[in-house]
């Protein structure tokens, strides 16, 4: 038998919320419920991943594609910087893992800025070339 959960979400919420309002606990789909909040915050971690990946990788293009900058770039870094600082302010327990995400998006950022440069990934250095604080920076942008 498929469950609420699996046939229709947006209505198994609608549910779980009107149970929640009720007060009538006993009914509601805990397991579910438990694995749907993880998920949240897990989704959370990886917008911020993302968001650190497509900084850092345009600060690669900035650095290994002189030639090729413009005000797109400009802009897509700005937007960043804004993304992470507006998911770090409405989520503050993320600051926490800043470093230890910073590290994981760099690894991402490479790729992309092959994808997005067709240059070897050789080209570009194992670790990060900027530092946390510089990536976050607004007025950074590197020689």
């Amino acid at each position: 038998m498929t469950s609420l959960h699996e046939q229709d979400f947006y209505a198994w919420t609608k549910q779980q919320a009107d149970i929640l309002k009720s007060g009538n606990v006993r009914v509601l789909d805990v397991h579910y419920l438990i694995e749907e909040l993880e998920n949240m915050g897990a989704r959370e971690k990886r917008e911020l991943v993302h968001r650190l990946t497509l900084l850092l990788g345009h600060l690669l293009k900035w650095v290994y594609q002189p030639e090729r900058r413009g005000n797109s770039w400009i802009a897509t870094i700005e937007e960043q910087r804004l993304e992470v600082s507006d998911l770090i302010q409405d989520n503050p327990s993320l600051k926490y893992q800043l470093e230890q995400q910073f590290e994981k998006a760099y690894t991402k950022a490479i790729l992309f800025a092959v994808k997005e440069t067709n240059l070897s990934k050789s080209t570009f250095p194992n670790e990060s070339p900027f530092t946390l604080k510089q990536t976050l920076n607004r007025d950074y942008l590197p020689d």
